[in-house]
């Protein structure tokens, strides 16, 4: 089951694709985050939809992302520099799923996270959050748009 909007975002740490611990509540504070769900390093939908928010900064200069998926770190460090992509992309490769179960969007029959987003707040609080399908890219309009409800300036 999903957190509701309005509920604490379950914390977690995990390592980026340089080896480098990530912890949600250390963003607690000092900047709102989105925590962005996809399936699989190297997938047409999940490059598509990642490359699509690193070519955008107004995003990207709002808040964190931490684009989170089962992948190994290694294979996250190969997909980063091979996309391009600087922002965290953290590994929830063991124990497998940990994360993307505590916020309902781990499909244990595929072994993956379904596209599930998350915008937590400062206060460590899900503002808006959406889960599609494994085959559907989400609109990352929709992401500006939860982050203008935050007070954000998107330039």
């Amino acid at each position: 089951m999903t957190p509701a909007v309005g509920s604490r975002a379950p914390d977690f740490t995990a390592r980026n694709q340089y080896g480098e611990e990530v912890r949600l509540a250390d963003f607690h504070g000092r900047r709102d985050v989105v925590l962005v769900f996809y399936p699989y390093a190297f997938s047409r939908v999940c490059t598509s939809e990642l490359t699509t928010l690193r070519d955008r900064p107004d995003l990207l200069a709002a808040a964190e992302f931490l684009a989170i998926s089962c992948d190994p770190m290694f294979t996250l460090r190969a997909y980063a520099d091979a996309e391009k992509l600087e922002f965290g992309l953290l590994s929830d490769f063991w124990p497998h799923g940990a994360i993307a179960s505590a916020y309902g969007v781990f499909d244990s029959e595929r072994g993956c996270a379904l596209r599930g987003t998350f915008v937590v707040d400062r206060g460590g609080v899900i503002r808006w959050s959406v889960v599609n399908p494994v085959p559907e890219a989400r609109d990352p309009d929709e992401y500006a748009a939860a982050l203008a409800e935050l007070g954000l300036d998107l330039g």
